[in-house]
């Protein structure tokens, strides 16, 4: 009994429709790299140190992500980068009306950063205008409480303050207000001019009330001059003779003739005598 054997074409034959299953496949893996390889650059981010990558994966949040190299699904990935670094935000000047009726012009400048990259994609949309419009409507209202004195000699305190009410709004959106500062006041010109000519009346005051407090001290000063003179009459005569010295000074055309101090006391004895016989 024989057995025939599989001839070697046999081997080499395959199936018209495993033949069909491979070139379709071929086709479609370089149909796909063909798609894919324009999208390459495109799916491929880096994040920098100061900054921050937040995903969404068919819409749905994944978290921040960074710093690095980070590859993005097609059509299905999205990055959205925050800058983590601070932001000087200027602040433009409002016209406000302080707690006493006066009528101002203030602009300010915020400093802040965003602690929560996340947050500041999802729950805001512009988080810098944002931060913007609050800290200008927050100017406004802390100058409407403050007086103009208290605007211009404390304003550490007004810059705590303004600083304390952003930081505060600005929180739920992941942002860290870190200083805020009042640049310049700006006043009417009649406020300008009532203010020089109350600084004015300030200083003449200062200067009558140590012009006054000198003359008194000098005046005591003369009254116990006085009465060591009194107590001791040589003291009179040594000064006699300093105001001789100090007005015979060199190319004086003064000329003075010193009267001995007894010839005077003289007269003023016998002038006392005749009081007495009186």
């Amino acid at each position: 009994m024989t057995q025939e054997l599989p001839q070697p074409e046999q081997f080499d034959q395959e199936p018209p429709s495993s033949m069909l299953a491979t070139i379709i496949r071929v086709f479609l893996l370089g149909l796909s790299a063909i798609l894919l390889i324009p999208l390459l650059p495109f799916q491929v981010r880096v994040v920098a140190e100061y900054e921050r990558g937040v995903i969404f994966r068919l819409g749905r949040l994944q978290g921040a992500k960074g710093p690095g190299l980070f590859v993005l699904l097609p059509f299905i990935d999205r990055m959205v980068k925050v800058d983590l670094r601070t932001i000087t935000l200027d602040v433009p000047s409002q016209e406000a009306i302080t707690r006493d009726n006066v009528t101002v012009k203030v602009n300010a400048v915020v400093y802040f950063r965003v602690v929560e990259p996340t947050m500041a994609v999802v729950r805001i949309l512009d988080f810098v205008r944002a931060t913007s419009q609050i800290s200008q409507t927050t100017l406004r209202s802390v100058m409407g409480q403050t007086d103009l004195d208290g605007l211009l000699s404390q304003r550490e305190e007004v810059n705590q303050e303004l600083q304390s009410i952003i930081d505060e709004e600005t929180e739920p959106w992941g942002i860290k207000v870190s200083t805020v500062e009042v640049k310049d006041v700006e006043l009417p010109p009649q406020m300008q001019r009532a203010m020089a000519a109350q600084a004015e009346a300030e200083r003449d005051r200062r200067a009558k009330i140590i012009a006054a407090d000198g003359e008194f001290q000098a005046s005591e000063r003369l009254r116990e001059a006085a009465d060591v003179m009194a107590a001791q009459p040589i003291t009179l005569q040594l000064r006699y003779l300093q105001t001789l010295g100090e007005i015979s000074v060199e190319n004086n055309s003064t000329i003075v003739f010193p009267l001995p101090m007894d010839l005077i006391r003289m007269f003023i004895e016998e002038g006392d005598d005749e009081d007495d016989e009186d």
